[in-house]
């Protein structure tokens, strides 16, 4: 290749830029920014075994520079790129509703621009937007079953995605899935989805309960600054180790700020087990009631 930019043999459309670290593969419509994210999303690895290949030994992890709450250069102006668009909607339509997703919620993302189906693969990317309207983040997931996602390259993280921006409460999720199971928890309960905002921080990690030295997620931190009638944020992140210290970590940054309302998923791991679980539980209702 020429410049700075090589590919592999084994995969063609796969570029990697030699000056930073930064990589696309282009025919599956994601890229990365390190290594470790390499091993992780193109060789398939575990996180433990990735850091292991990388430092030769048991790694010791230091989770404040592991996260991507924020990027070290989130000031400086980045190019995002998003993978090319399919002229349908049909695949990402068919997995997410079959996530338990509403239909309607897809469709207004997918007409608000906020959600498409990517080429050649068909993943969901789902899309942020700067203060001037103009795509600033986006992150993507395989339509397939594949255990496939990430952030494309050049978000900024600062515009993770979000749904609704008027109300006094903010929720806060740690996926897009998470956020759209949720909103269709809503609508089941309510007949209301838009009435708040949604946010989803792209993924948290367990930091030290007691680190004041700890970061808000650096999406949290824009939106609040933005958005100054929130006055409660109501956190319904993972019931697993890293949901609950990360959930921890934030009340504790932003106590006398705002409200902190910790609402994890009453059911399963998160939010879109919680609405399967609902779900089910409709149906067996009405199979009672036939």
């Amino acid at each position: 290749m020429s410049g700075n930019t090589y590919c592999t043999r084994t995969h063609d459309s796969l570029k990697i830029n030699a000056s930073n670290g930064k990589w696309m593969w282009w025919s599956r419509g994601f890229g990365g920014y390190s290594a470790l994210d390499y091993l992780i999303k193109v060789k398939g690895m575990q996180f433990m075994e990735a850091m292991k290949t990388l430092s030769e030994d048991e790694p010791a992890i230091n989770h404040s520079k592991a996260a991507r709450w924020d990027h070290p250069d989130s000031d400086k102006e980045r190019k995002l790129l998003l993978p090319k668009r399919s002229e349908t909607s049909l695949e990402i339509i068919r997995y997410l509703s079959g996530r338990g997703i509403d239909r309607e919620i897809i469709k207004a993302c997918i007409n608000e621009g906020l959600l498409y189906e990517s080429l050649p693969y068909h993943n969901c990317i789902f899309v942020g937007y700067d203060e001037a309207g103009k795509a600033a983040y986006a992150c993507y997931r395989a339509t397939t079953g594949e255990r496939l996602m990430g952030d494309a390259t050049g978000s900024d993280k600062r515009y993770a995605f979000r749904i609704n921006n008027s109300g006094n409460t903010l929720h806060v999720f740690e996926s897009a899935i998470d956020l759209l199971s949720y909103a269709t928890i809503m609508k089941m309960k309510t007949g209301e989805w838009r009435a708040e905002p949604m946010l989803s921080l792209g993924g948290v990690y367990a930091p030290s309960i007691n680190n004041k030295q700890s970061k808000l997620p650096i999406a949290l931190e824009k939106m609040t600054q933005n958005q100054t009638q929130i006055n409660t944020i109501a956190l319904h992140l993972d019931n697993d180790f890293a949901g609950r210290n990360a959930a921890a970590a934030i009340a504790t940054k932003l106590e006398g700020r705002c409200v902190i309302r910790d609402e994890p998923p009453p059911y399963g791991k998160d939010c879109n087990d919680y609405l399967q679980h609902m779900i089910r539980q409709k149906h067996a209702r009405q199979m009672g009631r036939e």
